[in-house]
């Protein structure tokens, strides 16, 4: 069979593949784009879009339940209809892969093939009967979630964050086995439709990739909404119990015993079965495509981007990516990966925003810093909203004044944190934003205030 030839080939339609298709289409190139599953990938279909309806959904329920505290009167309890909620979210997700698929059928000299793609050499690919081939080569094929070997696992119906969007009735007892950000955005967000909820964390605290009084503050946050949270437990087991499944480890007495279960303990890249070793593609030890600063592989004419490289596993880092991999090739703008400043938030309520570097990972540098905090209860436009739990925290560098890394983590956080974070890319010193005027009543309009009030770090 020959093979049909096109200037580029992009497997994996999510936010990296889609948009790039788009710019390389408009360049006067021909493309095929190759999705196996549904267009928009992780973040339109089992990720940032659909949980986020769902996140929403739970804060009204939330409110509303707290209508109370504002002098607002509810005529009885406040209910929740998953099946409604949930509708809501279909429709959302829908709509967004839906105007990605009417986009892509309207590029000329783009063609979509809905299938497993894998190679068969550095510049040909199949995809079902069709054989495909091009000079350049550009992976999107994203993650999923990471299921390891415990014991017991594969005797029970455990959920991941991609079948909870199937999910159509509300657990009686969610039991979330994992302590950082995904598992942590559900269990908050069932725990407000109504849901039992009990997180399970092998290591000694949540959120481990944050400093420790942030950790703390989370905990706290969701211990006031009665999710029970357990740290340390190593040695974890299930087993099927009556109608339920027991969760079993070292830090507790009794198990939890759930009518669901949620495994959210990592992501591994969807690298496995795509063929790499016969176009050459190298892989490091955790299966993700080894790319270099500006995200060629080492093979010639093979790029990665998004979550399959480890780069970066947000829909932000992704699109970035494109970003990356369109200004080298058709803008003549030589724009690197190591450009971007870390930045993501954690979608619990009230959410946290960060960027840069953590107090723990500054002191670990041994530079001289600053270091700026205050809580939300002394935020003005916190106490006005009712919403007074986390704090804000700034890091600067003492001797050049250099914005190091910041962390807000209150109503708004994931908002506020980008007043810092453009300083940080204009290399503008703390003094800036000292000096800058912030509206008032605002979270951010705090963030001058702190950078006035920095103090040396201990």
């Amino acid at each position: 069979m020959s093979a049909k030839a096109f200037d580029a080939i992009v497997i994996g339609a999510g936010q990296a593949g889609t948009p790039l298709a788009g710019r390389l289409n408009a360049a006067g190139m021909s493309v095929a784009l190759i999705e196996r599953k549904l267009v928009g990938g992780t973040c339109v279909n089992t990720g940032c879009i659909p949980t986020k309806t769902m996140v929403a959904s739970a804060y009204a329920a939330h409110l509303a339940r707290r209508a109370a505290d504002y002098g607002v009167t509810v005529s009885g309890p406040v209910g929740v209809d998953y099946k409604a909620i949930k509708a809501r979210k279909d429709k959302v997700s829908g709509a967004s892969r839906t105007g990605l698929e009417t986009w892509i059928a309207g590029m000329e000299k783009c063609s979509l093939y809905r299938g497993h793609a894998r190679f068969e050499s550095a510049e040909t690919v199949r995809v079902g009967d069709e054989l495909l081939t091009a000079p350049k080569i550009f992976l999107n094929t994203g993650g999923r979630a990471s299921v390891p070997d415990l014991p017991g696992v594969h005797d029970i119906p455990y959920l991941t964050n991609s079948s909870m969007m199937d999910l159509d009735v509300l657990p009686g007892h969610l039991v979330v086995v994992g302590g950082s950000y995904i598992s942590l955005e559900f269990a908050q967000m069932f725990r407000r439709f109504g849901s039992e909820v009990t997180v399970i964390e092998k290591a000694p605290r949540l959120t481990g990739r944050e400093d420790e009084d942030t950790s703390a503050a989370i905990r706290s946050i969701l211990e006031n909404e009665g999710i029970a949270v357990h740290v340390g437990a190593d040695e974890i087991a299930f087993a099927r119990e009556g109608n339920g499944i027991a969760v079993t480890f070292s830090a507790g007495k009794v198990p939890a015993v759930g009518s669901h279960v949620l495994l959210a303990l990592g992501r591994v890249p969807n690298t496995d079965d795509l063929g790499l070793d016969k176009a050459g593609v190298a892989v490091d030890q955790r299966g993700f495509i080894v790319v270099d600063d500006q995200l060629r592989t080492n093979v010639p004419g093979i790029w990665a981007m998004g979550d399959c490289n480890g780069k970066g596993a947000f829909t932000h880092t992704s699109y970035n990516d494109y970003e990356i991999v369109a200004a080298n090739l058709l803008d003549n703008d030589p724009r690197k990966v190591s450009d971007r400043i870390e930045a993501y938030a954690l979608y619990i309520d009230p959410p946290l925003g960060r960027c840069g570097m953590t107090e723990a990972a500054v002191k670990k540098s041994g530079r001289r810093a600053l270091v700026g905090q205050r809580p939300m209860t002394r935020v003005g436009r916190a106490v006005e909203k009712g919403e007074t739990q986390g704090f804000m925290k700034i890091l600067a560098d003492a001797d050049t004044g250099e914005i190091l890394g910041c962390s807000v983590l209150g109503p708004g956080g994931d908002e506020a944190i980008h007043c810092v974070l453009d300083l940080m890319y204009a290399k503008a010193p703390i003094s800036t934003l000292a000096r800058a005027m912030h509206i008032h009543p605002n979270v951010s309009e705090l963030l001058p205030t702190i950078a006035q009030e920095l103090k040396p770090l201990t």
